[in-house]
């Protein structure tokens, strides 16, 4: 058997504080489809091709005895971020800000690319990006 084989897939977990309120955000904002959903504390979500599992926090279990899973303390302190390729970072900006992304800036031209950088509600890190030339 190889690694990968056909059939598996990627999924990110996230850690958030509030399953109900990062629904919304990714669903709503972002647009990603709400796959299942799991007793309150966790939800599968489908996105570009990808799978998002928003899960809450928890505490070590026997097959993970020293992990306890915590949605960020610091936003500004990142270990994690996901980039989204977009056509037009622009336009992707603007639509998303107007529903509801908090953007850290407008969108930022460094010749080779087009950049902008947005969190989630419990500060998890989005870049879209525009390749240019």
């Amino acid at each position: 058997m190889g690694f990968p084989v056909e059939g598996m897939a990627l999924t990110h977990i996230l850690v958030v504080s509030d399953i109900e309120r990062s629904k919304h955000f990714y669903a709503d904002v972002l647009g990603a489809d709400v796959y299942r959903e799991y007793g309150g504390t966790s939800c599968v979500l489908s996105f570009l091709d990808s799978w998002l599992l928003l899960v809450t926090g928890g505490e070590p279990t026997k097959d993970k005895p020293a992990i306890t899973f915590a949605a960020p303390r610091d936003p500004n302190d990142v270990s994690h971020a996901m980039t989204i390729r977009v056509p037009d970072c622009q336009a992707a900006y603007d639509l998303l800000k107007a529903r509801g992304a908090d953007f850290l800036t407008p969108p930022v031209d460094w010749g080779g690319e087009i950049r902008c950088f947005f969190r989630d509600p419990d500060g998890h890190l989005f870049e879209i990006s525009e390749a240019r030339g």
